[in-house]
């Protein structure tokens, strides 16, 4: 959250109305001497006062502030990779943590530093399952102006405010062994993504190889390193239609490999990007 108080209300008050069970409302802030986080951090403790929420007939919801920094202090802002880094460490380890406790989250990456968003969308990305939603708020341009540093903190279904989910891909859910690199830099946890990323790839190349003939063995690896069908049957001395004929084969194994849903077009382009790196070696 940056000087926008009602960002956190107006996501919280649509979550209530669409029967989400909402029980702690944790709110990621730089430091508070910035008057207007200053300001919107005491408009937000009103909301919650007594442990209760005004916005939906007194719920019983706790609000946990939680300033970006380390021992060195509290960040005012987030100008240097070290700060960036900061930032990464407390978004990562906050998700982290709400997940060890079994909470289903539901994150919205509006308000703040536009650099928070972002990164809370790639923690997101290592820890959430799929019961767990990343969310934009939207909100009209005219009552965006009226309810301006917290000039208006509630609205009705009629006004048009609603989050609109981010569709993400949970890789902490298919490779936990993310989970672990909670004191990493990002370009650690990145390297690492990528790594387990493509070493579940070659496996599955190599599945798929082990199932062809040796004869469309011999058209992949053509199609691997980027030649046409046409090539590929001027290549091996064969038609351009048994070129086709052993290419539908292999991309009837890779559509099993990799899962593709009904329907869904694979073509030799697909066996270029997959295997090239398989026979490079």
């Amino acid at each position: 959250m940056g000087g926008q108080a009602q960002v956190v209300t107006f996501a919280l008050d649509w979550l209530l109305e669409q029967g989400e069970p909402i029980r702690q409302v944790v709110v990621l802030h730089l430091a508070p001497d910035d008057l207007r986080i200053q300001k919107a951090l005491d408009q937000l403790t009103r909301e919650f006062s007594g442990a209760h929420y005004a916005g939906r007939g007194g719920e019983p919801i706790r609000l946990h502030t939680l300033p970006i920094g380390n021992e060195a202090g509290i960040l005012h802002d987030i100008r240097t990779d070290a700060d960036a880094e900061i930032t990464w460490q407390a978004v990562y380890r906050l998700i982290a943590q709400l997940k060890n406790q079994q909470h289903a989250l539901h994150v919205c990456i509006a308000g703040g530093r536009r650099i928070m968003g972002l990164m809370a969308m790639s923690a997101a990305m290592l820890h959430f399952d799929h019961n767990d939603r990343l969310w934009h708020l939207f909100a009209p341009d005219d009552l965006r102006r009226r309810a301006y540093e917290g000039a208006v903190m509630h609205v009705a279904p009629a006004d048009g405010v609603r989050l609109i989910q981010v569709p993400i891909s949970p890789w902490g859910a298919y490779f936990p062994g993310l989970h672990a690199l909670v004191d990493a830099t990002p370009a650690r946890v990145m390297n690492t993504q990528r790594e387990w990323v493509e070493t579940d790839e070659r496996a599955r190349c190599r599945r798929v190889t082990e199932r062809l003939t040796e004869r469309q063995v011999e058209v992949l690896k053509l199609f691997a390193v980027g030649q046409t069908p046409q090539q590929v049957a001027e290549a091996l001395n064969i038609t351009l239609k048994t070129v086709d004929t052993h290419k539908t084969a292999i991309l009837d194994h890779c559509r099993n490999e990799w899962q593709t849903p009904a329907g869904g077009r694979l073509d030799y382009h697909f066996l270029r990007d997959k295997f090239k790196t398989l026979f490079a070696t």
